[in-house]
Parts: C-alpha cells; structure tokens; sequence
C-alpha cells in the first residue's frame, strides 16, 4: 500500500516521536489567498505549531481555525509558525476559508494523500485525520504532541501556555503560566 508515493514501512519509520526529530513533513497550501510548496524547514529557527483537523466544512472545525487566527498574533510574537492541515485539498481549503471562514494568515496544507497525517500517525480507520495539535522546536525536535478523537475540540490557549513552558528551557510544573516561578533548569 502506498501513502503519498511511500509505502507503508517508509511512513510508519517517520512517525513523529516526542523528543525526537519531527518528520520533514511538507505540502501544497492555501496561504493568504494563493497556492504555495512550503515544507517544516521552510521554518528552521522558528517554532511551529502544526494542528490538523478532520475535514473542511464540518462543525467542530471551523471553531478551532477561528482560534488559531485570533491567537495568531501571539503565536508569532513567540517566534511560533501556525500550519493547519487536513486531508482536504487546498482547493477545498480555498473555498471554505472564502465562504465560511475568512481571513487566514497562516499556511493550511491540503493532505488529500494523507502523507503529512501519516508521518505524524493520526489517521484514524475512516482515513480522517484526528484533532492533533504538534509543537516543533527550532531545530526540528517535536517537543509536544496532543491528539483528541474527532468530536472534542483543543484549547488554543493550553496550546499557547505549553509553547510558553517550552520557550522557558526549564522544568514547569503542574498548570505553570508564563510569569510564574519555574523549578529551574532541567538537571
């Protein structure tokens, strides 16, 4: 079987681990009105917060795209790249952000080969991709990875409060916000 031009073996060897170097995952987007390739090292020395959601034109959706855009400003005051990503095509990506959605100022990747949900292993048996958010360091080492079944929504602003935890380089205990004590670096 073939998944994006690899076989299986190749996709399951990329699986993105926490702690590790994240897949080199790359796509066509939709990004502010055009068509673009963009891959992760496009972003090398950024962090990136890649999410990915089921499908496009659905109910849950749309509510977590809003709040990456309204949160977007903080994230690049991070030094944070948003990429969204679903199994869609960018031209279905195009229509929805024109006729639903609105303004996006991140990259939203079409997956329609389930390359990119693959190498990160959130496919589910209906070939969907689940609500995956994956936070991904500088230098290419994912350092965060949240997965949620189909009919519950993510917390945007969790999702700020980890890359925070992160970018501090010290260890962060239980519900630390940024602004608070950390218990120092990691020993």
């Amino acid at each position: 079987m073939q998944i994006g031009g690899m076989s299986v073996e190749m996709v399951q060897s990329l699986s993105a681990r926490v702690g590790e170097k994240a897949p080199e995952f790359f796509g066509k987007a939709y990004v502010k009105g055009e068509f673009k390739q963009i891959k992760a090292s496009d972003y090398r020395g950024k962090w990136i917060v890649l999410f990915f959601w089921p499908e496009d034109f659905t109910f849950v959706c749309p509510t977590e795209i809003k709040a990456f855009r309204e949160k977007n400003i903080e994230f690049e005051k991070k030094n944070a790249q948003v990429i969204g990503c679903s199994v869609d095509s960018v031209h279905s990506h195009k229509a929805w952000v024109e006729r639903d959605l609105g303004v996006i100022d991140f990259p939203l990747i079409g997956d329609m080969t389930k390359a990119v949900a693959s190498m990160f292993g959130i496919v589910n048996k209906d070939g969907l991709a689940l609500r995956a958010t994956f936070i991904i360091d500088p230098d290419g080492v994912l350092q965060s990875a949240t997965v949620n079944n189909l009919s519950v929504g993510r917390n945007v602003d969790e999702t700020l409060r980890v890359l925070d935890a992160f970018q501090t380089g010290e260890l962060c205990p239980v519900n630390w916000n940024k602004g608070q004590k950390t218990l120092g670096k990691d020993k």
